[in-house]
C-alpha cells in the first residue's frame, strides 16, 4: 500500500501466524510518515469489535516501525467488484456488516476517511473486516483532529466534502464512502471514474453518478435508492450516521 508493507509472519511467544506492517521507507521513513504509520496502529487499536482487524502490538525494531495483527487469509473486497460475484442480497448484507463496524468506530470516535474495497478484507467465513486506519481523524478532547495535515484519501471513492479539502469531513464522510462501496458491488464500477486521480476528484466534485439500474437493469430499486441516498453530494441529505 502506500504508507505499508505487509508480511505474513510468525508470533513465536504464541506460535500464531500474524500479519506484520512495516512502514514502507523504513529507516528513511519521513517524521511525517512515522507520524502517520503511528497513528494507523493506535486508531486501530482502540477499537475491539469483530468487523475491525484486531492489532496486537506496536513497536519499533532497529529503527523500523512496526505493527502486528490478526491475519486474514483471503481476499479484499475489491475481487468481488471486479468478478461480480455477489447479488443484491449478499451486497447488501458485506455493507450492513461493514457499516455496523464503521458505526463502532465513529462512537469511539474515529472516522476512517479512506474506505473502498481495497481496505476491506474477506476472512474464511466470508465476513469482511476493516483495516488500514492510516487517514483516520481522531476526535481527542471533544475536538475532531485531521491526523494528517493533508487531502489524502483515493478519489473514487471519497466524499465531496473530503475532496475538496474540508476540514469538518466527518462521520457523514465515511457514510457516503459505504454508499460508493455498495455502487461498486452492485455495478462493478465506482460511482466516479477518472483516467488519473485528478480526474476522478474533478468528477466527484462535479458530474453525478449514473444510475445503478443502468449497469444492472433487475437490480432491486429499494438497493439502489439506499444506496443513491448514501452518495448524495450534499452530506444532511445522505443517512446521517453508519448505524442508520
Amino acid at each position: 500500500g502506500g504508507m505499508g508493507v505487509v508480511y505474513r509472519a510468525r508470533q513465536t511467544g504464541l506460535d500464531r501466524p500474524v500479519a506484520v506492517k512495516l512502514i514502507s521507507n523504513g529507516v528513511l521513513a519521513s517524521d511525517e510518515e512515522r507520524k502517520r504509520f503511528r497513528i494507523e496502529a493506535e486508531s486501530a487499536a482502540q477499537l475491539d469489535h469483530p468487523g475491525i482487524i484486531s492489532i496486537h502490538e506496536i513497536g519499533t525494531w532497529n529503527g523500523h516501525e512496526y505493527f502486528s495483527m490478526t491475519l486474514v487469509d483471503g481476499p479484499t473486497l475489491q475481487q468481488a467488484v471486479e468478478e461480480q460475484s455477489l447479488d443484491d442480497k449478499q451486497a447488501a448484507e458485506i455493507v450492513r456488516d461493514i457499516a455496523r463496524a464503521v458505526a463502532y468506530a465513529h462512537r469511539a470516535g474515529i472516522v476512517h476517511r479512506d474506505l473502498k474495497p481495497e481496505n476491506i478484507l474477506i476472512n474464511q467465513d466470508g465476513c469482511p473486516l476493516v483495516t488500514d486506519f492510516g487517514l483516520a481523524k481522531w476526535n481527542r478532547g471533544g475536538t475532531m483532529l485531521t491526523r494528517t495535515g493533508q487531502v489524502l484519501g483515493t478519489p473514487n471513492y471519497m466524499s465531496p466534502e473530503q475532496a475538496s479539502g474540508q476540514a469538518e469531513a466527518g462521520h457523514r464522510s465515511d457514510v457516503y464512502s459505504m454508499g460508493a462501496i455498495l455502487y461498486a458491488l452492485i455495478t462493478g464500477v465506482p460511482p466516479h471514474e477518472g483516467t488519473n486521480p485528478a480526474e476522478a476528484m474533478r468528477s466527484v466534485l462535479q458530474d453525478e453518478p449514473s444510475l445503478p439500474r443502468r449497469f444492472r437493469p433487475q437490480l432491486s430499486r429499494d438497493l439502489e435508492t439506499i444506496c443513491l441516498k448514501a452518495i448524495r453530494y450534499e452530506p444532511e441529505c445522505r443517512y446521517q450516521s453508519a448505524d442508520e
